[in-house]
């Protein structure tokens, strides 16, 4: 059972973004995927998805997303269905839209993992059942859930914290951990170069969101930008679909190394290092950060079960189950 002060309830809501989500909504999420988590750990067995059926349409390659979604609900009795662009007919030789109608009417919900976030929204507008965002080239909101589950496993409460992300400002990874840290409170630092600033219409819609929760946001070119910082994260150089701009990307973003030096610019000995996956080591991260002490990466990794397992059992209503 689930016991929050404040009850909040998710039935039947799609998660596109995190703009779509109050703070009070998202740190619901955060505590029950806490309880998610240690319910795992400690080797409770759970069917609360048994008899339920979710359409995984995945786009884009996957490891931890695909991974997350189908072991998080098949080891609670539910039946998840991998569908890639090889298997179905999704804006080929039937609309989007049309393809929704039907998985709405066949699942309980549809993940999608891809190129549009169109296509995200426009299956969510026509399925009639929740639909979850597992990437897009805008956002990636699953990912920043386990992203601030993993700071708060460290730190204790988000808020007012300070989280650096140091690579391409404008990639979906940076954009929602922009969002996710005007809504929770969190200082967030953007450190690119000025070619990969991000969105300034994103900017500006987190602006009033900073205002209100008492965020910081700050963008710049300097790598001492990062002193102060509780954890400094990075994502890859070029993401899937940017092939073609990796070696312009390469240039501008070789100064921004996560190495050791620039982990030891937080001035903070306790400061961690957190990164998506996956990695190019050698590349944006250096060996030894990620594969050091000061690594969390492989704790975000799994914590992208614990969330994803908390987000299908609040908008299926089975959180209290």
């Amino acid at each position: 059972m689930v016991d929050f002060t404040i009850m909040v309830s998710l039935k039947g809501r799609s998660f596109l973004t995190l703009l779509d989500y109050s703070e009070e909504e998202i740190r619901f999420l955060l505590e029950l995927s806490k309880k998610v988590k240690a319910e795992k750990k400690s080797g409770r067995v759970n069917r609360r998805f048994s008899g339920k059926t979710l359409a995984l349409i995945f786009e884009k390659r996957s490891t931890r997303t695909r991974c997350a979604f189908e072991t998080a609900f098949g080891e609670e009795g539910g039946h998840p269905v991998f569908l890639s662009t090889q298997d179905i007919q999704l804006g080929v030789k039937e609309s989007i839209e049309d393809t929704a109608r039907i998985l709405g009417r066949m699942f309980d919900a549809v993940q999608f993992r891809g190129f549009k976030q169109s296509a995200v929204e426009t299956l969510a507008e026509y399925a009639g059942v929740p639909v979850y965002n597992g990437l897009t080239d805008d956002f990636h909101p699953t990912q920043a859930l386990a992203d601030v589950m993993t700071l708060e496993e460290n730190f204790g409460p988000s808020r007012g914290k300070k989280l650096c992300f140091v690579g391409d400002g404008r990639n979906n990874v940076a954009r929602s951990l922009m969002v996710v840290s005007a809504k929770l409170g969190i200082h967030f630092t953007v450190v690119t170069p000025a070619a990969l600033n991000p969105d300034p219409i994103l900017r500006e819609r987190c602006g009033p969101l900073a205002a209100a929760s008492g965020s910081r946001i700050t963008i710049s070119s300097d790598l001492a930008a990062v002193e102060g910082a509780d954890a400094i994260y990075t994502d890859v150089w070029a993401s899937m679909g940017e092939e073609g701009k990796k070696e312009e990307k390469t240039r501008l973003l070789r100064p921004y190394q996560v190495n050791q030096a620039l982990m030891d610019k937080t001035g903070r000995p306790g400061s961690i290092f957190l990164h998506c996956l996956p990695a190019v080591k050698g590349e944006e991260v250096a060996a030894d950060v990620i594969d050091g002490p000061q690594s969390r990466a492989w704790d975000e990794g799994e914590n992208r079960k614990h969330t994803i397992k908390a987000l299908m059992l609040a908008t299926l209503g089975l959180e209290n189950a």
